[in-house]
């Protein structure tokens, strides 16, 4: 099947959002690599999604905020463990259906409760990490995460991540890469023997150019892609954020 074509408007949720969250202040990292470096990370019936010849790996951190539980909607935000700051390595994945979506090789969360949610009723590989949010009076933003152990469910520390990135002027939000990179409409995930689709919605992504002043990253290394935050990202983007909702996962065929 032809795959989905780039867009920034998301498509309409069958059967209404489940659940909804905010994304905000987000800074965009992403490298080039050789697909054959990404499709062994990628769950069962999906492979690589391409641009310009290449597979993509970024390493995006931002704050999650004022989540509401799955089916709970009308309950309002998750207190406390509903907003965290976070920062995971994603990859770009399409299915034998055309559907375009992301594929996370790690999540770091400030929030015991939310990194047990996230395992027990989606499968997502969330890290328990100490990590902080601090924007200077530059405009810079500070983001840092600590792994708490390898396995990131307590122990002594385990990998890392610094950045540092300043916000730019310019609008990348019709940015051909910018679009591939960030008007993502789901996420797959390897569930109960097969893959499952999840899908997202928002309003379209806002998009700035932006300036990397600090990197010092183990994440990458820690999810397989040893000596990628050694050298320069290909691209550097930032977002204020959107709010978004998520529909009930869907099965290998497109409905």
């Amino acid at each position: 099947m032809d795959v989905e074509p780039l867009s920034r408007n998301a498509p309409p949720l069958a059967g209404g959002p489940l659940h909804e969250q905010d994304w905000q202040s987000l800074t965009f990292l992403h490298w080039r690599v050789d697909p054959a470096t990404v499709a062994p990370h990628l769950p069962p019936g999906t492979r690589p999604d391409l641009f310009d010849g290449s597979a993509w790996v970024g390493l995006i951190p931002f704050r999650l905020a004022n989540a509401t539980a799955p089916g709970a909607r009308a309950l309002g935000p998750v207190p406390y463990a509903g907003t965290f700051p976070e920062i995971n390595v994603r990859l770009y994945s399409v299915d034998d259906s055309g559907r375009r979506g992301v594929v996370f090789v790690s999540l770091e969360s400030s929030r015991l409760a939310a990194v047990t949610a996230a395992h027990v009723l989606f499968g997502l590989p969330y890290r328990w990490a100490r990590m902080s949010i601090t924007t200077g009076g530059d405009g810079t933003i500070s983001y840092r995460s600590e792994r708490l152990g390898d396995s990131g469910f307590g122990g002594s520390p385990g990998p890392h991540s610094r950045v540092d990135a300043r916000p730019g002027t310019q609008d990348r939000s019709n940015d051909e890469l910018a679009v591939f990179l960030t008007a993502r409409w789901g996420l797959h995930i390897a569930r109960g023997g097969s893959t499952r689709f999840i899908p997202n919605e928002h309003e379209p992504w806002r998009i700035v150019d932006a300036e990397l002043c600090f990197l010092d990253d183990e994440l990458l290394a820690a999810g397989g892609f040893p000596g990628l935050a050694e050298r320069p990202p290909d691209s550097v983007l930032f977002s204020p954020g959107v709010h978004t909702a998520f529909g009930r996962a869907l099965g290998g065929a497109r409905r």
